[in-house]
């Protein structure tokens, strides 16, 4: 997908209303406040990257993609979800969705707030190992 299409993916699921049961959906997976989207695919690799290569593709995708949001929606925040997987596993907090999810595989995302709603982005940790190398979150739900 090119940085269009995933703006296109991004402004879809902004006006999107969010789904009543938690799911997968044509993006990803969804649920109430909430959808996540897989932007970028291991399929979607534009050439073969030498080892460690492929790591600097995914942040220059992100990066590209982040400089789009930030001319719409100003500088983004930079938020930890390392932190909060670590309050969730060893403090049993109980985290909200998309927050939880998104903790388990993503360690930082960007975030952007317009209109109500939060606009997510981020690098999967071990993103080698997924199938999915970049994901996008559109939520009601505040950071925890």
């Amino acid at each position: 997908m090119s940085t269009a299409q995933h703006l296109a993916t991004i402004d879809l699921l902004r006006s999107r209303e969010f789904p009543a049961e938690h799911g997968r959906s044509d993006a990803g997976s969804g649920g109430p406040g909430y959808h996540i989207a897989e932007l970028a695919t291991r399929d979607e690799l534009r050439e073969p990257a030498p080892e460690g290569d492929a790591q600097d593709q995914w942040v220059a995708d992100r990066d590209g993609l982040s400089s789009m949001l930030t001319e719409r929606w100003g500088e983004p925040q930079w938020f930890s979800l390392w932190s909060v997987s670590l309050r969730a596993v060893e403090g049993g907090e109980e985290i909200p969705e998309p927050w939880a999810a998104l903790s388990a595989y993503v360690p930082d995302v960007q975030v952007w707030q317009a209109d109500g709603r939060w606009i997510v982005l981020g690098i999967p940790l071990g993103a080698e190992d997924l199938p999915f190398r970049l994901v996008a979150a559109v939520t009601d739900v505040d950071p925890p």
